[in-house]
């Protein structure tokens, strides 16, 4: 073949000109591999005994012959992500902590129906790999993996030029476990007079950030206070980049272990849509919940955004978690051991409410009183 130009002037293939190059695109597989590199002393922590091999292969693999142990083990998945509260970490330049809100948000997805998250997955979407900056981030998705008690197999970094902003990126992952089909939680078990106890959230998890951000961050008039993140807010204690940052708490390992000491009927995840709608989805339709706002008082940053943005009660909890991040529904005779178990797994917890039979309103959940101070 000849080593002449086509008629429009670009090199032919062979030809040995210069032409366009994946680099040149914005996507280095030089820093992909050294971000691999990177990482891996993070995931060799994320290892549970039934993970076979290592990463770098096509897929994940881990050992079902474990679930030989049970009579009849029902797979649980789940898949989500973190939301916008990715912008505050890119914004304040730290990324090891964001892992936590990803594997919360994930695995205790799976443990409100009392399964044991096995492993998980991640996938990072970013507009350029730093390599540094992509470590720091499975950093704390292997860090969160261990305090669930899962593995993490794997994952995917993808390089985004042009679609995203080379400091930009986004994290979702999915995970799986396994529940023993007789010790499946859920609507079927709630019953009457089940108390219902709430476990304390470590501050805003990764709902509801959009709010969060238009109140706090946004200028102007009809845009927010627009604080800077580096600002000290005194009710906070320290800066509300700070606060906004504070990872989600994982409440996987308090959860099972609760599942397996109590009579707990059912849990439920208190993430997008608050404490009210998130508990109706584990309510069977013979039965209502009632909550007294008046046994806990939230954390401050939920006051803060409530008064700054003048957010009407209802709208801020059909938003955010209010300072409950995961309840359950446990036999009355059980209350007080299950409140004392959660807090030896280091997880405040208090009974704030009752299971009732259902009148008009079946399966749903009322919330009355009011928090101390608001």
């Amino acid at each position: 073949m000849s080593d002449a130009p086509r008629p429009d002037g670009t090199p032919r293939p062979d030809s040995g000109g210069a032409g366009a190059t994946y680099e040149a695109a914005g996507v280095s597989i030089d820093a992909g591999d050294k971000a691999v590199e990177l990482m891996k002393v993070w995931i060799d922590k994320a290892r549970r005994p039934e993970m076979v091999g290592g990463i770098g292969g096509f897929a994940g693999l881990f050992d079902a012959t474990a679930l030989k142990a049970y009579d009849h083990p029902l797979l649980a998945t789940s898949a989500d992500g973190v939301g916008t509260k990715v912008a505050i970490a890119q914004a304040m330049d730290v990324h090891h902590t964001i892992g936590f809100d990803l594997v919360g948000m994930l695995v205790d997805d799976l443990v409100v129906c009392g399964a044991e998250p096995l492993f998980l997955t991640d996938y990072i979407a970013t507009g350029r790999v730093v390599p540094e900056r992509i470590a720091a981030i499975v950093q704390g998705v292997a860090e969160a993996c261990v305090q669930a008690g899962c593995a993490l197999v794997g994952g995917e970094t993808a390089e985004h030029p042009g679609l995203l902003r080379p400091d930009e990126y986004d994290l979702a992952g999915s995970t799986t476990g396994v529940v023993e089909a007789s010790h499946l939680l859920g609507p079927g078990r709630v019953r009457p007079g089940d108390l219902v106890v709430a476990m304390a959230a470590s501050g805003l998890h990764a709902n509801g950030y959009s709010l969060v951000r238009h109140v706090l961050l946004g200028a102007g008039s009809d845009g927010g206070a627009g604080w800077a993140l580096d600002r000290h807010v005194d009710e906070l204690g320290r800066t509300l980049g700070e606060e906004l940052l504070e990872p989600t708490r994982i409440y996987a390992k308090a959860c099972l272990d609760l599942a397996r000491r109590t009579r707990t009927h059912a849990m439920s995840h208190v993430t997008g849509g608050g404490l009210a709608a998130n508990l109706e989805r584990v309510l069977p339709d013979e039965v209502e919940v009632h909550i007294d706002r008046g046994t806990w008082i939230p954390q401050p940053v939920f006051d803060l955004v409530r008064r700054v943005g003048a957010v009407a009660q209802p709208d801020l909890e059909r938003t955010l978690n209010c300072g409950v991040g995961m309840v359950a529904l446990v036999d009355p005779e059980d209350a007080d051991t299950a409140v004392s178990l959660l807090a030896g797994h280091g997880v405040h917890a208090w009974v704030c409410g009752e299971a009732r039979a259902a009148g008009a309103a079946g399966g749903s959940v009322t919330l009355t009183g009011q928090h101390p101070g608001w």
